[in-house]
């Protein structure tokens, strides 16, 4: 019961609105930015970002928004970053996590590695059906948004730097804690699938602590 109250936090329009804002920023968000994002008052901000942390969906803290420190450098302000916590809801209660972990510990130990990653290549193709690869990298992000891997760009502003697409979701996080090399192996084949791997937009394994193990490029980007 405590995922589904959790969850029903989420109702009011508000505050749904200022959870997917910091969320989405995969950094720390003080009361004024998101007040701004959501388009209401920083007072009223402030009261539903505290329901969305009471309610275990977001995590504060404070720090100096800043940048100085010392005497000058002011307060330190309240900042709010998406919780860790995984939440789920199953009516009636069903435990697919526990028959996946089993699944892939099975896996593991009988070295079916390729036969897995196999499998998971051709249920991406399988998603992305007759449609052609990705044919950059805006259209994959696209792709993964409706997934649910949360992709953003990096370097888009770097002069000498090539765009890249991390994502802050791992949708199959819970899984790939335990199991790291056979499930983040499995996701990239999967990724492979649904971009294309004839494409120009290429999957490659590059992890990053908080972050899906998964970075995309493009190979227009590289020939520029």
């Amino acid at each position: 019961m405590e995922d589904i109250e959790a969850i029903a936090v989420l109702q009011d329009p508000v505050r749904r609105r200022l959870y997917e804002y910091v969320a989405a920023q995969g950094r720390e968000v003080g009361r004024n930015e998101a007040a701004e994002a959501a388009g209401v008052t920083r007072t009223l901000a402030a009261h539903h970002l505290d329901k969305l942390t009471d309610a275990g969906l977001l995590e504060s803290g404070s720090r100096r928004l800043t940048g100085r420190s010392g005497p000058g450098a002011g307060r330190p302000a309240k900042v709010y970053t998406r919780a860790r916590t995984e939440r789920s809801v199953s009516l009636p209660a069903r435990d697919y996590r526990t028959a996946a972990e089993l699944l892939a510990e099975a896996a593991e130990h009988a070295g079916l590695d390729a036969g897995l990653y196999a499998a998971a290549r051709r249920r991406g193709e399988a998603l992305r059906g007759s449609t052609a690869p990705c044919g950059d990298l805006e259209e994959a992000m696209e792709t993964l948004a409706a997934r649910g891997y949360e992709p953003h760009l990096e370097n888009a502003e770097d002069a000498g730097e090539a765009p890249v697409v991390r994502m802050r979701n791992c949708p199959f996080h819970a899984v790939a804690e335990r199991f790291p090399p056979l499930v983040c192996g499995m996701n990239l084949a999967l990724l492979e699938g649904l971009l294309g791997a004839d494409g120009p937009v290429h999957a490659r394994m590059d992890a990053r602590p908080g972050e899906c193990c998964v970075a995309l490029d493009s190979s227009k980007n590289n020939d520029d």
